[in-house]
């Protein structure tokens, strides 16, 4: 039996390349059964594996002395097996209410905040925890009880970034049998017996419930099922990643991809002009999760109906039609949809609807010929450059319809965001039009037009607009003597 399952574990580990001789491997203990054994069974293999071992535990604070007696039971076990051992703590409790997340969630992300803590200081390379079959079928099942969709039912993948699980083929009893032979004790936590918690019931309740009155095989079909989910979600990560990248348009904080792209990702010469309604809808779908992963990091609180309303805005929404999603929003502008994080600087307007705060009014003072005046803006995040050039010297090289006569300009220069009611007469023009028209013109979405930067002379008179020709009446003649000429940057 031994023998037998410290191949199986050897066997996993070098199927999924969970590490590299070398490397040293943090191996996660609690306490609990699944934990000691798989510590046990890396001592095992560690010589023939190549690696160097530490023992890492986490005190959450949850079961007062509890706690600290599994905390001092693990610092017990890594001193008889000689191996170094590091511990973390935190009042996961608290940092629960003060962030309202709930217990378990908090507790799992403190717990692989640390470790990966300890990777990024290179105390270790990877860390092994005992997730076992027996786990997988619970996630599976706790999954298909919340509502999934075929990804979530890839459940726990037996390498995950730095995070590797060698037991994952293993089922718990087999484990708590090896240590009964080797005379090993661990440590047994009283809340995995509260049947309040889904997953208690899931592992207590259901899970015994269906082997008895089903299939004795349950554990390992749900564990299959996820494999197979995996294999799967391996092709179509590869297939959306390929789709994203040819359809994705970045900028600072915004995704964005045209509704026909993400209504119809795949051409002909992928599928032969041939792809039903259903299929193309299928790899939609995933193009907006896809593009909510890249923005975010994840996508926890998406739903199908998050997806489903996206998807809905690329095909029947107007320009200016936006979508507040968890912690995403969705905005249609003409034939693109822009997927952005939502700002801070928001206020509500008076019909209810949330405005992006981006006013701005700076005064701006020339200098001499050769001089730029620089301004920064960090409401929209640009930095302005107002160089005076000599005309006479500099009009060949010089774009004239982008350049300002300085003589015709009148102080106060004032730079701000563009305001309803601005109107304005470009060069070529032969008369003024509300700036809002060229606006829409040029495509620019609503929320940008908020912080369009103009600039001003005499305080009211429009006499430069970003990209659009500089007003007619201020515009470069024979006789000028100055030009100036306006760029921006990144802030």
């Amino acid at each position: 039996m031994s023998g037998n399952l410290i191949q199986r574990v050897c066997d996993a580990v070098s199927c999924h390349n969970m590490w590299r001789p070398g490397d040293h491997v943090g191996v996660a203990v609690s306490g609990g059964s699944d934990s000691v054994a798989l510590l046990s069974i890396l001592k095992e293999l560690r010589r023939q594996e190549g690696i160097r071992l530490t023992v890492v535990h986490f005190n959450h604070r949850l079961r007062g002395p509890e706690s600290d007696r599994d905390e001092q039971f693990v610092a017990a076990l890594a001193r008889r097996f000689e191996l170094p051992f590091l511990c973390g703590c935190e009042d996961v409790a608290a940092v629960a209410r003060v962030q309202r997340w709930n217990v378990e969630d908090a507790a799992r992300r403190l717990r692989y905040g640390f470790f990966d803590c300890l990777i990024r200081e290179a105390r270790i390379d990877c860390v092994a925890v005992a997730h076992t079959m027996d786990d997988q079928a619970e996630t599976v099942l706790a999954r298909i009880v919340r509502g999934t969709g075929p990804t979530g039912l890839s459940a726990i993948f037996p390498v995950n970034g730095k995070v590797v699980r060698p037991l994952l083929e293993v089922r718990r009893h087999e484990l708590r049998e090896y240590l009964r032979n080797l005379r090993q004790e661990w440590r047994e936590d009283a809340t995995n017996c509260d049947r309040s918690r889904l997953r208690s019931r899931l592992r207590h309740d259901v899970l015994p419930h269906l082997q008895r009155e089903t299939s004795p095989a349950i554990v390992g079909h749900l564990s299959r099922l996820a494999s197979m989910a995996r294999e799967d979600d391996a092709f179509w990560k590869a297939l959306t990643e390929a789709r994203l990248g040819a359809f994705l348009k970045r900028a600072e904080g915004q995704i964005q991809i045209r509704c026909a792209d993400l209504l119809n990702p795949l051409s002909a010469d992928w599928t032969n002009g041939d792809m039903s309604k259903d299929a193309r809808l299928a790899v939609t779908r995933r193009l907006v999760r896809g593009i909510v992963d890249e923005l975010r990091g994840d996508r926890r609180q998406w739903t199908a109906g998050h997806v489903d309303r996206v998807v809905h805005l690329a095909r029947f929404g107007k320009s200016g039609s936006r979508l507040e999603l968890p912690g995403v929003i969705v905005e249609r502008n003409f034939d693109l949809l822009q997927f952005y994080l939502p700002r801070q600087d928001v206020r509500v307007n008076a019909f209810g609807k949330p405005v992006v705060i981006s006013e701005f009014s700076r005064t701006v003072t020339l200098g001499n010929s050769g001089d730029s005046t620089v301004v920064a803006v960090p409401e929209i995040r640009r930095r302005f450059h107002l160089k005076v050039v000599d005309w006479h010297s500099s009009r060949s090289d010089t774009d004239t319809e982008n350049t300002l006569d300085r003589d015709l300009l009148h102080p106060p220069l004032v730079l701000r965001n563009w305001q309803p009611g601005d109107s304005f007469r470009p060069k070529g023009r032969r008369s003024s039009r509300k700036l809002k028209h060229f606006l829409r013109i040029k495509r620019v979405a609503l929320r940008e037009r908020a912080g369009w930067p103009v600039l001003t002379s005499g305080g009211d008179v429009l006499v430069w607009v970003r990209g659009l020709p500089v007003a007619a009446e201020f515009a470069t003649r024979p006789a000028t003597r100055m030009g100036v000429v306006i760029g921006e940057e990144d802030l």
